[in-house]
């Protein structure tokens, strides 16, 4: 039979205070890992944790800023004294500050979008690899269908997250033979608080609900499933592979 049970996996989720990444978090924990809950601010992820204790899950919440290399290494020095080990990796944490055209836009914007959306990711796999060489892990980058259509005036969230898919299967390539695989998750419109301007624009929702053959939004939860399959046992032989989880709309 195919497995999914995480008992006993030490699995690090970025962006953990809401939407998908709670979503992530929480069902590790209910799949038997002990779960490091990671935000930028640690107040947001207070309450992930309280729920994830009171059904009998373990997690530890730490705050550390996507963008911030120091705080990065701070991080996995935490995770090496408590833990010695890392065994599930998913860069989840991501940001999304412009809504518009990409001419003329301000290099604050686009150091910020590709600081928490690549470089945070990129040097977080690399911190990774020492505490994952050992067993092996698995290591999954929430990307989007952005990184394959561009939607439009989100071309720099787009442009990082293409290339988040590229970073995914050249660390795929890179780390198979320490038995660490890498693979990503690209949703598609999904109910999160990036998407809330759209959903709450009557027009626009309605416009872009008209190109998913499914005919709606998705909620943050139906997102886990493939995730959970990526860094269980059941995909051993996946890895540098993108799972869309989109409604078909890049169909």
């Amino acid at each position: 039979m195919l497995s999914f049970d995480l008992k006993g996996k030490i699995a690090l989720v970025t962006g953990a205070s809401r939407g998908i990444g709670r979503s992530i978090a929480e069902t590790f924990a209910e799949y038997g890992a002990e779960v490091i809950l990671v935000s930028r601010k640690i107040e947001t992820l207070t309450e992930v944790a309280e729920t994830i204790t009171a059904k009998g899950g373990k997690a530890h919440p730490v705050a550390c800023h996507m963008g911030d290399i120091n705080a990065i290494k701070a991080l996995y020095e935490f995770i090496e004294k408590t833990y010695g080990r890392l065994d599930i990796l998913v860069n989840n944490a991501a940001t999304n500050p412009y809504f518009g055209e990409m001419a003329g836009v301000d290099q604050s914007v686009w150091d910020k979008t590709f600081d928490v959306n690549l470089k945070g990711p990129f040097f977080m796999i690399q911190n990774a690899i020492p505490l994952m060489k050992t067993a092996g892990g698995a290591i999954v980058n929430v990307s989007s269908v952005n990184g394959i259509r561009p939607a439009a005036f989100q071309g720099i969230y787009s442009v990082t997250k293409g290339a988040l898919i590229t970073m995914t299967q050249a660390y795929a390539k890179e780390l198979a033979p320490h038995k660490i695989r890498v693979n990503a998750l690209l949703p598609g419109f999904t109910d999160t608080k990036f998407s809330s301007a759209l959903m709450q624009q009557d027009e626009i929702y309605k416009h872009v609900v008209a190109q998913i053959p499914l005919g709606r939004h998705a909620e943050p939860e139906e997102m886990v499933g493939a995730v959970l399959y990526l860094v269980s046992e059941a995909s051993s032989y996946t890895t540098g592979t993108c799972i869309t989880c989109d409604g078909g709309l890049l169909a």
